[in-house]
């Protein structure tokens, strides 16, 4: 079955008076036909960057400087504005971390919900607005006819996240980039959101990238797991494999440092030093100063490799001895 998503040897780099920083550096997954794809990563690691450079959002200074993003065989990256525009919201959407940058606070709920229908869609005003009553419905949003008349501000933070995931839903689109989307939510709508996305992607085919540093939240949605580290992939592979026996030194280091996994009583486990800057790099793999497995080999460049059928990993010394086990 063709993939819905072939991203390759992605570059987004953003050109700055202190230097050039590769926010993204050479990232390839792919996302299959009613796949969920889960991104992790610690704050600066290029997730998120890596979903805008996707849907054709990256502002200056930044610009996409190499790489293919094929969606169904046709390359993203070289679409013009207005072909990018056709797609978006339409056949790919995107949910924010922030629901603001989805709504507009002047504006009336049901006045931007049915905006977004008919921008894509011929049908008529009440087909519309039916359209958006089933949405926000489905996103677990009560009484949706009163809710479609009230502005953004009359929301609280939760609600406001619900119908700008609403909004990403009105046209059953192909792919969805979700960055860090259930972050703002209370477990119990985290949980009905996510078993609603994962509906939608089993029943309609609709392939999922899900941006998040919340290895919970992955471990029960995703079916394949990609690890980004200073704008690099480090490891990938199925999510089950990744989180039971992680073989990259920095997964190894981030599923040690969630807390259930250290024993009552016990001092938190966790990631020695700092994430380094993407405008000075180390050379060879960005995580050897922070590694306790590191060796001088490791200052020379390392490539992505299928260490095992179906698994990468970007590392010399990799726990293949636990991976074995």
């Amino acid at each position: 079955m063709a993939a819905t998503l072939e991203v390759r040897n992605l570059q987004t780099h953003f050109f700055t008076r202190a230097g050039v920083v590769k926010a993204v550096d050479g990232v390839s997954f792919t996302v299959g036909r009613g796949k969920v794809m889960g991104l992790v990563g610690e704050s600066g690691s290029g997730k998120t960057v890596t979903g805008f450079s996707i849907i054709g959002l990256v502002d200056a200074p930044g610009r996409v400087v190499g790489g293919e993003i094929l969606f169904h065989g046709q390359n993203l990256a070289k679409l013009s504005e207005e072909e990018m525009r056709q797609l978006r919201g339409n056949r790919i959407a995107m949910i924010f971390q922030d629901p603001m940058m989805t709504l507009n606070p002047v504006l009336r709920v049901d006045t931007q919900m049915i905006e977004t229908v008919l921008a894509h869609t011929k049908v008529s005003k009440e087909e519309a607005r039916q359209r958006c009553r089933d949405a926000l419905g489905m996103v677990g949003i009560p009484s949706p006819d009163e809710r479609l008349k009230s502005y953004p501000h009359q929301f609280s933070g939760g609600m406001r996240q619900r119908v700008a995931i609403a909004i990403a839903l009105l046209h059953r689109p192909e792919l969805i980039i979700a960055d860090e989307p259930t972050t703002a939510l209370d477990v119990t709508i985290q949980g009905q959101i996510l078993a609603e996305v994962q509906k939608l992607a089993a029943n309609t085919g609709t392939s999922l990238i899900w941006i998040t540093h919340d290895l919970s939240v992955v471990a029960g949605l995703a079916d394949d797991l990609a690890v980004m580290y200073a704008g690099k992939v480090v490891e990938d592979g199925p999510v089950s494999e990744v989180l039971d026996k992680p073989m990259h030194p920095y997964t190894h280091g981030l599923i040690g440092s969630v807390p259930s996994r250290n024993r009552r009583g016990e001092p938190l486990r966790q990631i020695p030093g700092m994430t380094p800057s993407l405008l000075k790099l180390p050379p060879g793999c960005a995580f050897h100063s922070r590694c306790d497995r590191a060796t001088p080999e490791c200052t020379a460049p390392v490539e992505l490799l299928e260490l095992i059928p179906g698994r990468h990993a970007r590392c010399i010394h990799p726990h293949l001895e636990e991976v074995a086990a």
